[in-house]
């Protein structure tokens, strides 16, 4: 999976150094597996570790350090747990922030089937490309009135032009079929008829220069039912930012969980894999978690390095350890240790 068509910020020679954000409750356990996989791998990588420590920061104060922030920036690589912000707490979103800060406009999700996971669906293979920057979640509410509060969704010609470029260029050299914008213009006329006419003038433009790429558009409640009835139906979707986290959580659930759903964020100047599930703290610390998911998004930032062969590698692991079934962790029907599960993997890289 190619996740920055316009340029690579790095060659398969060098040693990549990767900032390292554990997370919260179970995520230092899967991010010490995905290490300990990559190390037996023998990647050429390097860990910068930064751990966000939300007790420590004060009502009102960003959770994430100007330092953490420009290891992401000087390293261009990030790989991140999952991470919990305060509800209620006066912080804003750690995953906002780091969005933001770094400048990180789209957020891929591909969700295809796992070999060995039995789940409603068969040969699920759909792309979210979503657009992380604006929309309902840029971050501009406020109390009108005692009981009457306004949200601001900010859709901008800018923005919405260079997710959807990014979404064809995706779709072009993933070898896929069709690009499906996803928007609800019959009801926000102004707002998502403006990301329409953006995503159509990029659509125009690849057709006039001999692109055999199919685009279509799908109002919201349309593309989650046909989701839900024929997934084979769609190929890469591209929406604004509500809508594809919304969306991508469905297709998730697909092909059997947050649990083994990668997830990447593209930049200009960096890339940042996750996990997006939650921090299951009422699991953390028993060695039960598993670290698909992390292990995944690594795999795409891997791919993204050029690094393609041992991505490949590891890959074609999983699907082996998952397919053979004996090593599983709970939330995929078995009873296996987060190591167990690991060292699994690890083994049937060496076979």
């Amino acid at each position: 999976i190619l996740l920055h068509p316009f340029r690579s910020l790095g060659s398969t020679r060098q040693i990549h150094t990767v900032t390292l954000f554990p997370g919260d409750g179970i995520g230092p356990e899967i991010a010490e597996s995905v290490q300990r996989i990559f190390a037996a791998a023998e990647l050429p990588i390097q860990w910068e570790e930064h751990v966000i420590d939300v007790r420590k920061a004060k009502p009102g104060e960003d959770l994430v350090s100007r330092e953490a922030l420009d290891s992401v920036l000087r390293n261009g690589w990030a790989l991140k747990g999952p991470m919990e912000t305060p509800i209620g707490k006066g912080h804003r979103s750690l995953n906002l922030t780091l969005r933001k800060e770094l400048g990180l406009y789209a957020n891929v999700r591909p969700a295809r089937s796992f070999p060995g996971v039995k789940t409603l669906y068969d040969n699920v293979n759909v792309v979210t490309v979503r657009e992380n920057t604006e929309g309902e979640y840029s971050g501009l509410e406020h109390v009108v009135y005692p009981g009457v509060v306004e949200s601001l969704k900010v859709i901008t010609r800018q923005a919405s032009t260079r997710i959807a470029e990014y979404a064809f260029a995706y779709a072009t050299s993933n070898n896929r079929t069709t690009v499906t914008a996803v928007h609800k213009a019959s009801v926000m006329r102004l707002s998502d008829g403006l990301f329409l006419q953006c995503c159509r003038e990029v659509a125009e433009r690849y057709a006039a220069r001999g692109s055999t790429l199919r685009y279509e558009e799908l109002l919201l409640d349309n593309a989650a039912s046909f989701l839900v009835a024929n997934p084979a139906r769609l190929d890469v979707m591209v929406m604004p930012n509500l809508y594809g986290d919304i969306i991508s959580d469905l297709c998730a659930g697909l092909i059997g969980g947050l649990g083994l759903t990668p997830s990447c964020n593209i930049g200009e100047q960096c890339v940042m894999a996750e996990a997006v599930h939650g921090t299951a703290p009422d699991i953390a610390g028993q060695g039960k978690a598993n670290p698909t998911a992390l292990l995944m998004s690594g795999l795409m930032m891997l791919r993204h390095m050029e690094l393609h062969e041992p991505a490949d590698r590891i890959e074609k692991a999983v699907f082996q350890v998952l397919t053979d079934g004996k090593y599983r962790t709970g939330d995929i029907g078995g009873s296996s240790s987060t190591k167990e599960y690991t060292d699994a993997i690890i083994g049937a890289m060496k076979e």
